[in-house]
């Protein structure tokens, strides 16, 4: 039967003993010391406190090592110092502060992560030996009259991780510290090491339970901690859902707020999908109300099981009710969404808010307004309700359709106006409406962008802010134009707005990539995208100035519209009818201290003189044109009256793109046979007969060219083109979404004597091509091969 433990007499034991010399203490002492040592060390474990029961033990572990005095020191929190947590024997509540260097004996043992037991710190020869720069801080000792000698300190470590050090001073018995009492101190240490990570674990814990969804918001440097909880606050005061006030106050996306939200449930983040179609086998058994209910969406099968897009994931898997409601699946795969794409979803699978769509919208609208009714009777039947939220629906309905452009197109007498969507580049039909609502119609659009809704007979312009009208926040550019029949056609387009794509997002090719990326890093010149009307100038240029972007350079644009914002431009909006046009913002900026300046549109001589200009002066220029490639933008602007030598000087490069419909996920994949490859390779080549190389050995050329696609884009020695399919998500169109088509022309010098000569077109082609440019349809027929689009769509927008 073991013997019972009674602390206070073993604890006394032990302390009596502990005052003979080391020869004469007993075989039991040991065997007391560590039970004593095992007291403490318990204490520390069951507390979350360290600090305080460390204080609380700080002169029974002194008693313990037969030390005088004692000091704990934590690591600073930019780890450079340690500073002190528990000082025994000082009478001063102020903290050490000592750097992690040889300046001191304890701030060495944090460098060096290594045990030092000195026999007496007045000793410098014992101290050179353990470090040439080691040297003991007399000046506590001068101010208090205490005379510091033995010194043992010990780092506390938790594996390589320091958290601090333990200090003990003055051995009672006036002899070095011994190996018990080493032993002992590092003991405690591994134990103090182990407490506090145990106790750093359950504050990360604590603050991982503290989280919020939309800390991923603050990480991204979107917003504050401070705005994000002005943000929590004002939405529980008004009862509204956080997300709604950062996107009203804040005008943060939902694009924006998804990866934060997957971050913190640890699932994928599920975007709204325009090109969503209804599936009756997974949401047709379910109500609208059960699934608005319950918060969670099945989408559609994948290979990680069925994908669910829910709002809170933890709730949704938590509560096993997608288990119950689809038994026949054997996994799940959760997906996170913002409650706005949430509910865009869900009208987008179920029908809008109560369920109208666009024709019980028009079916609800008032009785018929004559077209000659006075202007207080069409303002009054513009305003209403069932009109207006006709109207709403239109403009959400394109908007989630990836539309680009709403065409509002009447027919005169008693033809009916129809509304067409422009998406992808093509014009879709989209309703019909009555010709006695028409004139009401374009009364609307005109109040809703503040224009004259008297005036018919001249076209007018405007810009419609959504957000004042429906739950998008949008902008719209509207042009009213008077057509035959005395009626008026609205064209509005759907402004691109938000972030800049990254470069390397764009869709240029590694070899477009590098070219544009050397170009633009010049210090100074002049760089044109050129290109029709919706072909993604000012997108390339915004993704330019992203890339250039930095603390150290001044930015300014001047735009009509600014539709795309980064932080670190300044940005200016053309008004024309104030008289700010691009040649006076111009002149502004000249006197602004720039180092870039991106002007929207290069339409007149002044503006392309003022940018030639401030080339030559020192400053990167960026502007667009609306030409149809990359060497014709050349002969425009020396038509425009340029002087050919200072054009030559200034012009860094011209970047011409189109955009393709773009293939659907569906496309599938195919090896073309002998005939077609040469076909394919015969029309690549057109652009390149002309040049030096094919000139001489054209049959070598097309052999090389046909050995480097097959290497960067066949499979098994074999040439890979891809086809449209069609599916569900693409309307069985085969296409969803558009991918850009480049040709940079680089100046370089043969380039500039061509322009200095007013070479013709076809001569600075040959020249551009010969150098390494691909033209449009080059790099068409390229992402061809990428799997990116097909020859009909690039031939399509690649005509000569």
């Amino acid at each position: 039967m073991s013997a019972v433990l009674r602390p206070e007499r073993d604890s006394q034991a032990f302390f009596d003993s502990q005052q003979l010399p080391p020869d004469k203490r007993g075989v039991s002492f040991e065997a007391l010391f560590f039970r004593q040592l095992q007291l403490v060390t318990t204490r520390v474990h069951e507390t979350e406190n360290i600090d305080q029961i460390m204080l609380e033990s700080s002169q029974e572990i002194c008693k313990l090592l037969n030390a005088d005095r004692l000091t704990l020191y934590a690591i600073s929190e930019d780890r450079t110092a340690i500073v002190s947590k528990i000082k025994t024997g000082l009478n001063t509540a102020k903290e050490l502060k000592l750097p992690i260097s040889t300046q001191s004996i304890a701030g060495y043992v944090a460098f060096s992560k290594q045990l030092v037991n000195i026999a007496d710190v007045y000793d410098d020869e014992s101290l050179k030996r353990i470090h040439p720069g080691l040297t003991f801080l007399k000046e506590v000792d001068k101010r208090s009259g205490y005379r510091t000698k033995q010194v043992m300190v010990l780092p506390i470590l938790d594996g390589d991780v320091l958290h601090g050090v333990l200090q003990v001073i003055n051995n009672k018995s006036d002899v070095p510290f011994g190996d018990l009492e080493v032993e002992g101190a590092s003991q405690l240490c591994k134990t103090l090491a182990t407490a506090i990570r145990q106790r750093m674990q359950k504050e990360l814990e604590t603050q991982r339970r503290r989280a919020t969804k939309y800390d991923g918001l603050l990480k991204d440097g979107v917003l504050t901690q401070e705005e994000l909880q002005k943000c929590i606050l004002k939405a529980r005061e008004e009862g509204k859902p956080v997300e709604h006030v950062l996107m009203a106050d804040f005008q943060i996306r939902p694009a924006q707020i998804g990866p934060s939200l997957s971050k913190f449930f640890g699932v994928p983040y599920e975007p709204f999908n325009a090109g969503r179609i209804k599936s009756e086998m997974l949401q047709g058994p379910l109500k609208r109300e059960f699934v608005q209910e319950q918060g969670w969406i099945p989408l559609e099968e994948s290979p990680d099981g069925l994908v669910v897009m829910c709002m809170d994931p933890e709730a949704v898997r938590g509560s096993r009710i997608v288990p119950q409601v689809f038994p026949r699946f054997a996994k799940f795969a959760y997906r996170v969404t913002t409650q706005t794409e949430f509910e865009e979803t869900l009208a987008q699978l179920y029908g809008g808010d109560q369920s109208e769509s666009i024709d019980e919208l028009l079916a609800d609208l008032n009785a018929p307004i004559d077209d000659d009714g006075d202007e207080s009777a069409l303002e009054s039947a513009a305003s209403d309700n069932e009109l207006v939220k006709f109207v709403n629906k239109v403009i959400i309905d394109a908007y989630n359709q990836r539309c680009s452009d709403i065409h509002i197109e009447p027919l005169p007498g008693k033809g009916k106006t129809g509304i067409r969507f422009r998406i992808d580049g093509s014009l879709m039909p989209y309703i019909e409406v009555p010709s006695h609502f028409r004139q009401a119609l374009v009364t609307r659009l005109k109040i809703m962008c503040d224009l004259d809704i008297s005036e018919r007979r001249k076209p007018q312009d405007g810009k419609i802010k959504f957000k004042k009208y429906g739950p998008l926040d949008i902008e719209l550019r509207v042009a009213t134009i008077p057509s035959a029949g005395g009626v008026e056609d609205v064209v509005m387009r759907i402004l691109a707005s938000g972030e800049p794509i990254p470069l390397d997002k764009l869709g240029l090719t590694q070899h477009n990539r590098e070219r544009v990326e050397k170009t633009v890093s010049k210090p100074y010149g002049l760089f044109y995208v050129c290109g029709p009307t919706g072909s993604g100038k000012t997108t390339t240029l915004h993704s330019i100035l992203k890339f250039l972007n930095s603390p150290e350079t001044k930015i300014w644009t001047a735009e009509d519209p600014v539709e795309i914002t980064q932080k670190g431009l300044r940005q200016v909006q053309i008004n024309k009818k104030a008289g700010i046009d691009f040649a006076l913002v111009m002149r502004a900026f000249l006197r602004a201290d720039p180092d870039i300046i991106m002007v929207g549109e290069s339409r007149d001589k002044e503006t392309v003189s003022m940018g030639v200009e401030a080339s030559l002066t020192g400053h990167l220029v960026f502007s667009t044109l609306h030409t149809n490639s990359a060497p014709e933008s050349i002969i425009r602007l020396l038509d425009m009256g340029m002087d050919p030598f200072n054009f030559a000087d200034a012009l860094l490069g011209i970047l011409a793109q189109r955009l393709a419909k773009r293939l659907c996920d569906c496309k599938e994949a195919y090896f073309p046979e002998q005939p077609e490859i040469k076909s394919f390779i015969a029309e690549y080549a057109e652009d390149l007969r002309h040049t030096a190389p094919w000139k001489a050995d054209p049959g070598g050329e097309a052999q090389l060219l046909y050995q480097a696609w097959t290497e960067s884009y066949g499979e098994n020695g074999r040439l890979r083109f891809y086809r449209a399919k069609g599916c569900d998500k693409c309307g069985n169109s085969g296409y969803k979404g558009r991918v850009g088509l480049h040709e940079l022309l680089v100046a370089e010098d043969e380039i500039k004597k061509l322009i200095q000569e007013r070479a013709r077109v076809a001569e600075l082609f040959v020249s551009a091509v010969g150098s390494g440019m691909r033209t449009l349809k080059m790099d068409g027929m390229e992402k061809i091969m990428m799997g990116l689009t097909d020859l009909k769509q690039v031939r399509s927008v690649c005509i000569k």
